[in-house]
């Protein structure tokens, strides 16, 4: 075909052919060839702001159809008791289609009003869809955790929550198949009745209370955290719209890319780097991060705000998130979805061709992710393998990250932050709630790259507000006190290494002891000890610099949508640049910043009270995995010791278990506080972190997390234990008539073979 085809033969072409609509396809289809290519962009050009075709990435959409992820609302069942939904933000002109709902025996049920997130596909030779649910969102009947007991007609739901005294009635119909004592998740069944209880349906089966699918939520009570929006949030979150451009720049066309977990559920950074073009900064980058405008949808004052500050932060367990905004915004309007223009807050970075930052700037615009990648795949490409999309990304954003990255590991290596080595364990669940198995998770580079990229994100931020004299806050970490540097000190020495004294104390000095024992019997224990020395980090308005990473200007801005800290320092930055054409309607407001000593407050307590919802329901997860493995052997290292036994660190899943003192072995054992030992009354033998240890599993609770050990060798020796393993005596202590000439000589004894340690390691 020789001629450029009509507006209508390229519409009606792309309907006939959805899944060829990239301009190369097109123009195949009609045999347009060279320059003529440049008269075929103008059309479609025009068909994209006359609103005929929607541009993404390098392909055109039909708008009169749907994407194949869209936010939907559910429809009432009709008379053959069968759902559909409708689509939110339908934008074509002709009909809305229909969405036949097509569930899976596991999925939640599902009721009118629901709002749901789906993933479609185009019946064929119809306009209408076939949904598959993905998750449920914006969805907040009142929600009741508790004990279904089944009855005559239906059942109760007695709620777990020590605080909650009323039942709730579950009609017949409404039971979901829930058994007797089963755990249960319900929900609101229709407004409260003044007579009689409230009535409630069953929305998803959890089995044993005791059983691992029950574990976070149990955590999510006990701790307190939120997890029901109030109505009035919910309806304001509801109400948000995409954002325009009018006030922003344009980054659409840079090709920004989200990097994260294979199974994230929001994408709140994004990144783009390139050499720096400025011959004066010859070797030089320009890296942009750009982070999700939360800011512009959760105003001072508003009913999204008061929630957010009051939840503090997003709460993450393994099988599911407890988050600070509602899933249209965290999930939707403010994710950086591919494809889909999003505002944002960027900052664009200068480096020199060492990693030194040597110019930066905040910039509220709009922005156009070009790929959401996960770690693995990035990494994977940078190793030679990459997927089908990341290598047509590799010259021009893949390969230029990278060599920021080099420039900024670099520097990093100036600036000599702690480097701890802790691996991190990821817990893989079933579909049930089962654990399948523990893992350590492998640090890629592409983990660091995106952590060095944050850092220095926050620093400009931290940087840029200080200069304009802005309220903010600051994430502040202290350095260790003088009595855990003592500690620490006598822990290494114990091991064989030397943490330098008379001094004062840099990470530099910390990250000589930690190399030292790198790849040593003690690297464990010495990082576990380097990290037990910290203070822990916390949220001012004043700024006391970040002594863990070596800076000494440093808040948090990458993440707003799951911590309000990060929020702050956006409002910060609006109000400071006055964005916008009214800054005060999303900036940082008077009454606020007289707040801040005790939102920094209140948010610090709310992140310590995630971290130990999340830490115990690890433990309880890790407890019902091993639970079917009572009686078996593990190897591990002593990771403490107590007055009232020695706790261990099992190699193979990294969870804590306790040698209780009737367990350690036919003798007494004497603590040692300051020297953080027992030590036995007869053989002198001495228990302290650090020593391999082989144990059999006693006893698992899944409800309490709690694993009970008993010893079976130490440092490659058995132990022995008396008939009752109680000792001696009945409770372990010395035989009369010379105990304490024993505990002399124990004690020389255990001198000994501290020194004979210590000869060897050197």
């Amino acid at each position: 075909m020789s001629h450029i085809p009509s507006k209508d033969e390229i519409l009606q072409w792309i309907a006939d052919n959805p899944g060829l609509s990239a301009k190369r396809d097109i123009a195949k289809a009609f045999g347009i060839k060279g320059a003529a290519r440049i008269d075929l962009k103008r059309v479609l050009r025009e068909l994209e702001d006359e609103g005929h075709l929607e541009k993404r990435k390098k392909t055109y959409r039909d708008p009169d159809r749907l994407p194949p992820v869209s936010v939907l609302l559910v429809n009432a069942p009709d008379s053959n008791g069968d759902l559909t939904a409708r689509p939110l933000e339908w934008q074509g002109e002709g009909d809305e289609p229909v969405v036949h709902m097509v569930l899976r025996n596991s999925d939640p049920a599902l009721g009118a009003g629901d709002r749901i997130l789906a993933r479609l596909t185009l019946i064929e030779h119809g306009p209408d869809y076939e949904g598959r649910l993905i998750r449920r969102i914006g969805h907040n009947p009142k929600r009741i955790l508790g004990i279904f007991r089944a009855g005559s007609e239906g059942g109760r739901v007695v709620p777990i929550d020590k605080g909650a005294d009323l039942e709730w009635m579950v009609p017949p119909g409404a039971t979901h198949g829930a058994k007797d004592g089963e755990l249960i998740e319900a929900e609101q069944a229709g407004p409260k009745s003044r007579m009689g209880l409230p009535k409630a349906r069953v929305v998803n089966r959890l089995g044993d209370p005791t059983a691992p699918k029950a574990v976070s939520l149990i955590a999510i009570h006990q701790h307190g955290i939120p997890d029901d929006f109030p109505d009035d949030v919910i309806e304001e979150a509801d109400r948000a719209k995409p954002v325009g451009l009018k006030g922003r720049e344009d980054l659409r066309d840079m090709p920004f890319v989200t990097i994260d977990p294979s199974d994230a559920r929001d994408h709140d950074d994004a990144c783009y780097a390139h050499a720096d073009d400025d011959p004066k900064n010859k070797g030089g980058h320009v890296l942009w991060v750009a982070i999700a405008d939360v800011a512009h949808y959760v105003r001072p004052g508003t009913a999204l705000d008061h929630e957010a500050r009051k939840r503090g932060n997003s709460t993450y367990f393994p099988d599911r998130v407890v988050p600070m905004l509602p899933d249209r915004l965290s999930g939707d309007l403010c994710s950086l979805h591919e494809g889909v223009p999003r505002p944002c807050i960027a900052v664009r970075m200068r480096l020199d061709a060492h990693g030194v930052k040597i110019g930066h700037s905040f910039h509220r615009a709009l922005m156009r992710s070009a790929a959401s990648l996960s770690y693995e795949e990035v990494q994977e490409a940078m190793d030679g393998s990459p997927s089908d999309r990341a290598a047509t990304m590799m010259d021009d954003v893949i390969r230029p990250l990278y060599a920021a990255y080099a420039a900024l590991k670099e520097a990093r290596e100036r600036r000599q932050p702690l480097d701890l080595d802790l691996p991190e364990r990821k817990i893989v669940l079933s579909d049930e709630g089962e654990v399948l198995s523990v893992k350590f998770r492998d640090r890629l580079d592409a983990h660091k790259l995106i952590e060095e990229f944050m850092v220095l994100a926050n620093v400009a931020a931290a940087e840029t507000l200080i200069a304009k004299k802005s309220p903010l806050l600051f994430r502040v970490h202290e350095e260790p006190p003088v009595e855990k540097l003592e500690s620490l000190r006598d822990t290494a020495s114990s091991a064989g290494f030397t943490l330098a004294k008379g001094q004062v104390l840099k990470t530099a000095h910390l990250n000589q002891l930690l190399n030292a024992a790198a790849g040593t019997d003690h690297a464990e224990l010495i990082n576990m000890s380097t990290l037990r020395s910290m203070t822990q980090a916390y949220y001012a308005p004043q700024n006391f610099g970040h002594f863990g990473l070596a800076l000494a200007n440093y808040a948090h801005f990458t993440s707003p949508i799951r911590r309000y800290s990060d929020l702050i320092v956006h409002r910060s930055l609006v109000a400071a640049h006055g964005w916008g054409p009214d800054p005060k309607a999303d900036g940082l407001t008077g009454e606020q910043i007289a707040e801040l000593d005790a939102v920094a407050g209140h948010i610090s307590e709310t992140e310590r009270r995630s971290m130990t919802a999340e830490r115990d329901t690890t433990d309880r997860y890790l407890a019902a995995y091993l639970s079917e493995r009572v009686g078996q052997e593990f190897e591990g290292r002593i990771s403490g010791v107590a007055r009232f036994g020695a706790f261990v660190r099992l190699d193979e899943t990294g969870a804590d278990g306790l040698i209780p003192m009737r367990h350690l072995g036919a003798e007494y054992f004497h603590y040692d506080r300051e020297g953080a030992t027992l030590m036995g009354a007869v053989s002198g033998v001495v228990i302290q972190p650090g020593v391999r240890v082989t144990v059999k599993l006693a006893e698992a609770a899944p409800v309490t997390g709690g694993l009970m050990l008993e010893l079976i060798s130490l440092d490659g020796e058995t132990v022995k234990h008396g008939p009752t393993g109680r000792g001696h005596r009945g409770r372990g202590r010395p035989a009369a008539g010379g105990p304490k000439r024993k505990l002399v000589r124990a004690k020389k004894k255990g001198d000994k073979v501290k020194k004979k340690l210590k000869r060897q390691r050197r």
